[in-house]
């Protein structure tokens, strides 16, 4: 069992009010007092774009849950609709058709000031490429969400400091990217994607530019922010990372051909 000094900044313990709930954000409703709605729950879901005389069809009848506290891989060839998945998943994009529902709200039915706010508030990103402000420190890309949150100064950046201390780099707060490895950069962009405390950590090649022994690393803290209770999609071909997942969604040609789950 996790011990209440092991969990992730901002989890709930059994000593403390649930730091789940957010800022001007209405909690997910409850279907029964017995029943958790799924973190991420989508049905039949399309999303086709123009191209010259033509349609590209990049999803076409997805659907399935993701529970709270998943980790789940999702694989397959470039351009089987991966990304695009990702994108809806993550509130970035809108389907054609279908539905997505985070965390009780269907997302896909949201307009953009909308739709950017409860992503914001709901959602953390990670990415191939680590996206840090090369001018601000580590501390202070960290505390970035935060701000745009509305969140005080003072707040955004204690709980940048304990993130920081969560992934490892609390001695290295005050660092550049420049003066931090690709590995240590990656780590500062997990810490930067829980600022929030989202409902769903979104991965896209989280391990792309990273060598083995880095990736490993992030890897395990993939595992532990996981086994402390976050969610976790990641898209991915590094099949070490899709391996030490709990579920796995094969993908070809916009639809799901494999899926492991629940």
């Amino acid at each position: 069992m996790t011990s209440d000094e092991d969990a992730p900044p901002g989890r709930a313990t059994t000593a403390s009010a649930d730091p789940t709930a957010r800022r001007g954000d209405a909690p997910p409703p409850r279907h029964s007092s017995l029943v958790t709605p799924p973190a991420v729950a989508v049905a039949d879901l399309a999303r086709s774009y123009p191209l010259g005389a033509e349609t590209v069809r990049a999803l076409r009848g997805v659907t399935f849950e993701i529970p709270d506290g998943g980790y789940v891989a999702i694989v397959g060839p470039s351009g089987c609709g991966k990304s695009t998945l990702l994108n809806l998943l993550g509130v970035i994009d809108r389907p054609t058709s279908g539905s997505v529902v985070v965390r009780g709200r269907d997302v896909s039915a949201m307009g953009d000031r909308e739709s950017t706010r409860f992503r914001l508030l709901n959602v953390g990103f990670v990415f191939q490429r680590f996206y840090l402000m090369p001018m601000l420190s580590a501390r202070e890309n960290v505390e970035l969400p935060m701000a745009e949150a509305g969140v005080g100064k003072g707040e955004r950046a204690a709980r940048a400091r304990e993130l920081l201390d969560y992934v490892g780099l609390g001695a290295r707060e005050r660092h550049r990217p420049s003066q931090l490895s690709g590995g240590e950069q990656q780590r500062v962009a997990i810490a930067r994607a829980l600022a929030n405390r989202p409902a769903m950590l979104l991965a896209d090649e989280p391990t792309g530019e990273l060598d083995a022994t880095t990736g490993a690393d992030i890897i395990r803290l993939f595992e532990r922010l996981n086994a402390d209770g976050t969610t976790i999609v990641v898209v991915t071909h590094d099949e070490t990372l899709a391996g030490a997942t709990r579920r796995r969604i094969a993908m070809r040609d916009g639809a799901v051909v494999e899926d492991t789950g629940p």
